[in-house]
């Protein structure tokens, strides 16, 4: 067995140490099984010290010139060999804890991908209750967010990885093929929740309320198709950090 980390990172110097740490500590779950592990950065057009720092870092880097998050996962799955697929955002860190979990769940056998809850460290009224509600319906519909997902390698290839016709929400379009897949083959999704992924509040501290709300408000009123405009979903390509 052989599990291929995957991290995509665009300008992210600042915080990918710590992930970088972290990964390499949780894989002693993996290797603690005799599973070989590969760590993957896609630098995703940094502009900073992100492909440097990721090399230090012991991870294999990859370049994807094309501004896009679902294109940086990608461009950096098809330069891994593993039999699973681990995508972890670059401003998350797992904990062992949560690799062993997944590890006990690859073994299982019954499951075909998954993903966990997250956790913030910040104490505004508005933000946790965005992520337990977020929380919610992750483990109610089976959708991973895009800060740590876990997938078959070869269930991945077959659906076509991820979508790149849209700029966000492209985590939740992934998951809603793989649960067909799932379906099909008599196989499970499942969203972890007793170690919930360490990540960033960065986008809390960065953008208002306000401004979170509008775009949700614009995502439901335009029927998702605002998400094929990349300048439209701001958070996630305007470089701020």
């Amino acid at each position: 067995m052989k599990i291929s980390v995957v991290i995509p990172a665009f300008n992210e110097e600042k915080l990918l140490p710590a992930t970088l740490a972290s990964v390499r500590a949780a894989s002693a779950a993996f290797e603690a099984r005799g599973w070989a592990t590969e760590l993957v950065v896609c630098d995703n057009n940094s502009t900073d010290r992100t492909a440097e720092i990721a090399r230090a870092g012991g991870a294999t880097v990859v370049f994807e010139p094309v501004n896009q998050i679902a294109r940086a996962r990608n461009t950096g799955a098809a330069r891994t060999s593993g039999d699973w697929l681990v995508f972890v955002d670059a401003d998350s860190q797992p904990s062992q804890a949560l690799f062993e979990e997944v590890a006990e769940t690859i073994a299982d056998g019954r499951c075909i991908a998954g993903g966990c809850t997250v956790r913030l460290d910040m104490r505004r009224f508005a933000v946790r209750f965005f992520v337990s509600l977020w929380n919610a319906i992750s483990r109610i519909r089976g959708w991973a967010a895009g800060s740590f997902m876990f997938c078959e390698a070869a269930a991945f290839r077959q659906i076509g990885g991820f979508s790149q016709e849209i700029y966000a929400a492209e985590d939740i379009e992934l998951f809603r093929r793989l649960k067909r897949l799932a379906r099909e083959r008599g196989r499970t999704i499942v969203i972890l929740h007793r170690h919930p992924l360490a990540t960033s509040d960065r986008k809390a501290r960065l953008y208002t309320v306000r401004e979170h709300l509008a775009l949700l408000m614009k995502i439901g009123t335009s029927r998702g198709r605002v998400l094929h405009d990349r300048d439209a979903c701001f958070p996630w390509y305007d470089g701020r950090r």
